[in-house]
């Protein structure tokens, strides 16, 4: 009797800036003149951004299908990532993505990976229904057509959620309350391998090495007790190894420790290769990025080095809120507060409450504190964005967001939440409409995507397509980052985001570092571009600073470094915005006055566009009512780098 843990299926200094100020409207409401980047021309480069999606559901999975995606299957959501119309799952109007992706991971939900599908198609092929018998006798009665929206299918969906632990920070595994959340199923993987051998045979027929990439995934959705540890696995192989195995979900562990051995046998039995995503760790109640093992063992150097030959990226941003860091842990940052998300996911009601091993920054600071130590750091990863979409649409833009779920797809329902005990809940206007991954890749291949994200050499974006260079080395000149040849001298001379920075036997100055950001040309100007600093003091705690480097206008920094606000030029009333104010590129050399040769650091690059509306005050002026009482009715989109690490000798 194959097991499911039922919880998972909820899843539901200070360097002067090279700018040139750009005036032209952007795009608004009506179709208006965009502005154009001022980046200089560059020769042939070693690598390529490539934009895509690594986290995206069809109605393979069950709380997709659930949620009334009963039709945009792993077809439709290439054919959207491709550029093309589709039909919208619940409101079944045509919908196109604006501008088409390079590449897309289909990641459904190993656990019953197709079986509600199946079940409600009537071409299951289990024994032993069990708890499926009553969905398929309210598929087979068509009962479920009205279930989602009436309390019949809230209470269908509020069984499956977690409960809150009892025994909050020791393991949640094995929690007394986890075990409530446990269930058994019929046999359920022949239906399974049948859906996984469809889902495959889309991603091989929509491959097309140079143009488009479909990478072979599916998600691990551990998530014991409404602690989030969730992972996205990303396959470069095609199907006939692809077939060769079962993906392995939380049904047959909750340890990502023993994820990490399946992929290691795996490869041993099949020659398939692997890596997994950490995602949405803003709501990992501490887990993600612990200073223990799950299980509350401490780290070693031999479990650091695994989890990062499996976990070289994690992604910081997604629907479900943004994961760079938060208000509480980095009270210094006045942008900490970006798309919060204070929710769990669970049945009972829980008191948010952010802690370091949520959050990204937090964690690059704790591996740097536990290398020092165990001489072997754990969450040495690079980032990525992506969408966590539901829908089988994977849209990350503002004005064409088209929600988590099937059903959060209009402006009425994106305003339903499910009221639990004790409190609010989510909505779709509590969610964000984010992210993307950005790779560095030579080409447009399989081999090359993840060979960039094995070596991390990654960015996430909230949406808008910002094109970052970010480069250390030790001997830069300003005039490299003027040349015509910059990335081929950056490349020659230093290493690019993802990278490890070794000082030199002997360095009389610090590093220094390349930044430059374009705008998207379709979306609003760059306001500036800030470093985040992480490092090890002399008592072996970490530190985090954050720098101001390049900025727009004629703005000035005060004596501590900060800038002023660029200004708003959203008028809230449409809405829409223009270019009037920001810089269509931002290019700088950097070097750090507080650079100290004895002390491990990290650096990464945060860059940030001029105020925009939000997909939230889109849908108020549709509906004519408030946005702020809610959500903020504006967003200032953003790009984050991975870091680049230094390490004395």
């Amino acid at each position: 009797m194959k097991k499911l843990i039922l919880s998972i299926l909820l899843i539901s200094g200070f360097s002067v800036a090279i700018a040139q100020d750009v005036g032209a409207d952007a795009r608004s409401v009506e179709v208006s003149e965009t502005t154009e980047a001022t980046e200089l021309t560059e020769t042939t480069e070693p690598t390529q951004v490539l934009w895509g999606d690594t986290h995206l559901h069809t109605s393979y999975s069950f709380d997709a299908f659930l949620n009334q995606n009963q039709s945009a299957d792993p077809d439709t959501a290439y054919r959207w990532a491709k550029g093309l119309p589709v039909i919208h799952p619940y409101s079944r109007a045509r919908v196109q993505i604006e501008t088409p992706l390079d590449f897309l991971v289909v990641s459904d939900h190993a656990e019953l990976m197709g079986v509600i599908r199946a079940v409600a198609n009537d071409t299951a092929d289990i024994g032993s229904l069990g708890f499926l018998s009553d969905i398929k006798r309210w598929f087979t009665t068509r009962a479920i057509l009205n279930a989602i929206e009436n309390e019949t299918g809230k209470g269908i969906f509020v069984k499956i959620l977690p409960v809150t632990g009892e025994q909050p920070g020791s393991d949640p595994v094995k929690d007394p309350a986890n075990e409530l959340a446990v269930g058994a199923f019929g046999d359920t993987v022949k239906t399974e391998t049948t859906a996984w051998h469809e889902i495959v045979d889309a991603a091989e027929r929509h491959n097309q090495p140079g143009r488009f990439t479909s990478l072979v995934g599916w998600e691990w959705s551990s998530i014991p007790t409404g602690a989030n540890l969730h992972r996205v696995v990303v396959s470069p192989d095609g199907g006939e190894k692809s077939k060769k195995y079962l993906p392995y979900g939380s049904d047959q562990s909750q340890y990502p420790e023993d994820l990490w051995s399946w992929f290691e046998q795996t490869n041993k039995d099949t020659g398939a290769r692997f890596l997994s995503i950490p995602h949405n760790s803003n709501i990992s109640k501490g887990y993600m990025f612990a200073d223990t093992t799950l299980k509350g063992e401490s780290i070693t150097a031999a479990y650091a080095k695994q989890r990062m030959k499996w976990e070289p990226i994690t992604e910081i941003t997604q629907i479900k809120g943004d994961s760079e860091t938060h208000p509480s842990l980095s009270p210094d940052d006045e942008f900490a507060g970006f798309e919060n998300y204070p929710f769990y996911i669970q049945q009972t009601w829980e008191e948010y409450l952010p802690k370091k091993g949520d959050f990204v920054r937090s964690a690059l600071r704790r591996g740097l504190e536990i290398e020092q130590n165990v001489g072997a750091n754990p969450y040495k990863f690079g980032v990525i964005g992506s969408t966590d979409s539901h829908t089988g649409i994977a849209s990350a833009e503002e004005n064409n967001f088209w929600g988590k779920m099937a059903k959060d797809s209009t402006p009425e329902t994106k305003l339903d939440g499910l009221v639990r005990d004790g409190g609010d809940s989510a909505n779709g206007w509590h969610r964000a409409a984010q992210g993307l991954a950005a790779v560095w890749a030579k080409e447009n291949t399989r081999e090359e995507i993840f060979a960039a994200f094995q070596r991390k050499e990654t960015y996430a974006t909230t949406g808008p397509r910002m094109k970052v260079r970010f480069f250390a080395g030790w001997n830069f000149v300003e005039e490299d980052l003027q040349a015509r040849d910059f990335v081929e001298r950056a490349y020659q001379k230093g290493v690019p985001m993802g990278g490890d920075l070794i000082a030199p036997q002997q360095a009389e100055n610090g590093p220094q570092f390349l930044i430059r950001v374009t705008k998207d040309p379709l979306e609003a100007n760059l306001d500036r571009v800030q470093m985040i600093k992480g490092w090890v003091d002399a008592a072996g705690k970490s530190q985090e600073k954050i720098f101001n480097v390049a900025w727009s206008g004629e703005r000035e920094l005060s004596a501590d470094g900060a800038l002023p606000a660029v200004g708003n030029t959203v008028d809230a009333g449409v809405p829409t915005y223009n270019n009037s104010i920001g810089s269509g590129e931002l290019s700088v050399m950097w070097a750090d006055p507080e650079f100290d040769a004895s002390q491990r650091a990290f650096y990464y690059v945060r860059a940030l566009q001029i105020p925009t509306p939000r997909h939230s005050l889109y849908d108020a002026v549709a509906l004519q009512q408030e946005a702020t009482d809610v959500a903020p009715a504006v967003i200032q989109e953003r790009a984050y780098t991975s870091p680049i690490w230094y390490a004395p000798q």
